[in-house]
């Protein structure tokens, strides 16, 4: 008998789906891959159902690759069965990393979100104003819904992480020396993103034309102009928030002529990318007067959606301090349920 190959397993929470059909990106080398291993749980692609996870030796896959953001009951339960089932958990990609677009939500109470979803939306009709519950009993049938949790939640923050894959979705440049890798034995610390780390900026086609000391008039937002195709888009007056976002995504974007929107989340010598670029910006501003500073920041109407737009469920600033009996505590939102 040949020698077994080793387990893999793939799953999808909160996120388009893009993650899953990045593994495509490989082409040809798909081939290999698949020659080397044995996918035993990839439900978006195959016909696995969680009673053929449960039945698995905890620890008998070797590695798990987990995409989306955690917002529902159900999507817990997974990661915690995944977990307990793999040697190696990797968040992969930007929600399961930092949280991603799904967490923009967490500006938002779910009951809000809910209401506005079911009864508020334009396009909804719903007259009986229903909402959705947990369980439902009619004429004795019983139907239950995962519960909707109060915020979105990075992976790590809901299970033990050993490795982050970023981007929206990750280049398969990194996914193949990810896998390559990771099969070899060849382990990094643990922790470890699986990327350089090092800012965009540096291996970014246009760096030559970034100015020393920038001075921004104002920020011109992308739709209103024209950018210079080989011009930084900083010295343009252009949010690009490739300064504090780390570089290994082969600056796709900026080659397509768009800023960097900072799907790979902060090198490893920022703690929180949005604050990061928000404090590079507002000091390259020219403005002194409060009128000409309103006029120049006029061009970043969503400051939030700018500058957390994939890391808003790990941000310092969603900390919340309770003070109680003299005592004060730290209280991440983004890990509440």
């Amino acid at each position: 008998m040949g020698k077994e190959k080793p387990k893999i397993a793939f799953y999808w929470c909160a996120s388009c789906g893009g993650c899953d059909e990045s593994f495509l990106d490989l082409a040809e080398d798909i081939l290999d891959l698949v020659e080397k291993i044995d996918i035993v749980f990839w439900p978006v692609a195959l016909d696995y159902k969680r009673k053929d996870l449960e039945a698995l030796p905890d620890q008998s896959i070797l590695m798990t690759m987990i995409n989306g953001s955690l917002r529902t009951s159900e999507q817990e339960e997974m990661a915690l069965l995944l977990r307990r089932k793999s040697k190696i958990l990797i968040a992969y990609g930007t929600c399961a990393h930092l949280g991603g677009i799904p967490s923009l939500a967490n500006q938002f109470e779910r009951e809000k979100i809910l209401e506005y979803l079911y009864k508020s939306a334009p396009s909804v009709v719903n007259k009986e104003n229903v909402l959705p519950k947990i369980q439902y009993d009619e004429k004795g049938h019983k139907v239950t819904l995962p519960e909707f949790r109060n915020v979105v939640r990075s992976l790590d923050q809901v299970v033990d992480v050993d490795y982050y894959l970023p981007g929206c979705s990750p280049p398969p440049k990194l996914l193949k020396k990810a896998f390559s890798l990771l099969l070899s034995q060849e382990l990094p610390s643990k922790g470890s993103v699986l990327a350089p780390d090092i800012a965009l900026c540096y291996e970014c086609p246009r760096i030559e034309s970034k100015p020393k000391d920038l001075s921004i008039a104002e920020f011109k937002r992308l739709h209103h102009t024209q950018p210079a195709p080989e011009k930084c888009f900083l010295a343009q007056g252009i949010a690009c928030i490739g300064p504090a976002t780390r570089g290994g995504c082969e600056a796709r974007c900026i080659q397509g002529n768009m800023p960097c929107t900072g799907c790979f989340g902060p090198t490893s010598r920022v703690r929180d990318q949005g604050a990061k670029i928000l404090s590079a910006l507002a000091s390259s501003v020219k403005a002194k007067s409060e009128e000409d500073i309103d006029r120049a920041l006029s061009g970043i109407p969503d400051p939030v959606g700018s500058f957390y737009r994939y890391g808003l469920a790990k941000s310092l600033l969603r900390v919340k301090r309770i003070e109680s009996n003299n005592s004060v505590e730290s209280k991440n939102n983004g890990v509440e349920k």
